[in-house]
């Protein structure tokens, strides 16, 4: 089960960590600078943080969670990259608190502003640290998916209900408070000030493939990780992934 769960977690990950490292290496060549500065906003164990790291470059994750800081930092120890990561408790509308005037080359701000209370915020917080020609990574969860994986699991009431819902929201017990179109999401970040670069689609596939595939032909995880890539650059399909991946940069 272990085995499955870290297989899947790579195949979700996959399309977003592939654009990361893409731009992270064109901000490299652009700036002339092997070592960038990263900021990881909810950042939490580091999931993207210390791959970040590991590449060489230095990141700083602030977070609300002392737990989830915690386990930070036992994971760049297990990397030998404490030296280039830094944990910071804190929130993200208020990141000058946390970081004060410190900018950055990237941020990365991924499966946050769905959870809080002011998305446009965060978002203008999140500019205030970039750099000039500095990118926003960007990841929200996508409203039209929730209405097909609620369908797709026989859940047509609450597929109807996220259809109409201006949250995008299942019902009462949807654990998330909000879900974004394409269009929020480009409005949000222009609102920021910033210029979107780049669109995905993550995870089109990933979630209504069956976890017993991958126990039944184990190539079939690199597969599927080809067919994710190829589909995250497709309109049609964009529209139906898990999560949406806009790339901003600051002018």
């Amino acid at each position: 089960m272990a085995d499955r769960l870290r297989v899947r977690g790579s195949v979700r990950s996959a399309v977003v960590w592939h654009s990361v490292r893409q731009t992270l290496n064109e901000l490299s060549t652009d700036t002339g600078r092997s070592q960038l500065d990263v900021l990881d906003v909810g950042g939490g164990t580091g999931g993207f943080a210390v791959p970040t790291a590991v590449l060489g470059h230095r990141v700083t994750v602030v977070d609300s969670s002392p737990d989830s800081l915690a386990a930070l930092e036992r994971r760049a120890t297990d990397s030998g990259v404490t030296d280039v990561v830094r944990g910071v408790q804190g929130d993200a509308a208020r990141l000058t608190d946390a970081v004060g005037s410190e900018i950055f080359d990237m941020v990365i701000c991924h499966s946050v502003i769905e959870m809080v209370d002011d998305a446009s915020a965060v978002l203008r917080a999140v500019a205030g640290c970039l750099r000039s020609g500095g990118v926003l990574s960007l990841v929200a969860a996508n409203r039209v998916a929730a209405v097909l994986h609620r369908a797709v699991a026989g859940r047509f009431d609450e597929a109807l209900h996220a259809l109409r819902d201006p949250l995008g929201r299942y019902g009462a017990n949807d654990p998330v408070p909000r879900r974004f179109s394409l269009h929020d999401l480009e409005m949000l970040v222009a609102a920021a000030g910033l210029v979107v670069v780049g669109k995905h689609g993550s995870r089109v596939f990933a979630d209504v493939v069956p976890g017993s595939l991958f126990d039944a032909d184990p190539q079939s995880v690199d597969a599927l990780m080809a067919v994710e890539l190829e589909a995250a650059e497709v309109p049609a399909l964009r529209e139906i992934a898990t999560q949406l991946h806009v790339l901003a940069r600051q002018p």
